[in-house]
């Protein structure tokens, strides 16, 4: 059984990956003006939490062995 570091440190490429590509499709998109959907009225908040949701799948996913 792998412990949370060793997975939090094998998945967080993809949380960064996942939070910096949503930074800048919510920035583009904030900059055109539509900016519902993001949380907090924040493109940092928004990327911030979909880089964490992609983390935690990738956890689940290496941990489970998929």
């Amino acid at each position: 059984m792998e412990t949370i570091q060793q997975l939090m440190q094998q998945s967080a490429g993809v949380g960064a990956g996942i939070a910096l590509g949503s930074a800048v499709g919510f920035s583009l998109r904030k900059r055109a003006g539509k900016s519902t959907g993001l949380l907090a009225d924040s493109v940092f908040v928004t990327s911030a939490v979909c880089g964490m949701v992609a983390m935690a799948v990738m956890m689940l996913i290496t941990y489970f062995g998929a």
